[in-house]
């Protein structure tokens, strides 16, 4: 690798398995959501009817959010700022938005959201990394017993 070109902008082992437990917690909630309370005509009733839980105060959330594609862009725009400045705070929110906007019928900006975090693995690595990667130092941290 010739001394100007920069690293890509690849998340550590870690930070992926956190990104795979957020990007699954949003698509497992968002899939319980949908299937138990908003196609499941007595949930749905029952929360429309005024239940006060925490199950039906996402539903009425999501309802509200819902016509406005609240989840689709927010995950465009996450994916979108990730583009310019990657960031792994900016891909699990990308990713949450468009896991949860994916189910629940927000997939045209969602799918397009995932497409462009798909392009920002394309994009160099912010400047502290890459001077850290340029110098060939790694940051390591002492283990706790």
């Amino acid at each position: 690798m010739p001394a100007t070109q920069h690293p890509l902008f690849l998340p550590t082992a870690r930070q992926t398995n956190w990104l795979v437990v957020i990007a699954f917690l949003a698509l497992g909630e968002s899939l319980y959501l949908r299937y138990h309370v908003m196609e499941n005509a007595t949930m749905s009733l029952a929360c429309q009817g005024g239940l006060d839980t925490w199950l039906c105060g996402t539903f009425r959330l999501t309802t509200v959010l819902y016509p406005y594609q609240v989840f689709g862009g927010v995950a465009l725009v996450a994916a979108l700022l990730n583009l310019l400045r990657p960031s792994v705070v900016l891909v699990a929110l990308s990713l949450a938005a468009a896991a949860f906007g994916v189910v629940v019928h927000n997939a045209d900006l969602s799918a397009l959201a995932a497409g462009v975090l798909i392009l920002s693995l394309a994009r160099p690595a912010p400047l502290a990394e890459w001077r850290q990667a340029r110098s060939g130092r790694r940051r390591t941290t002492p283990i706790a017993n």
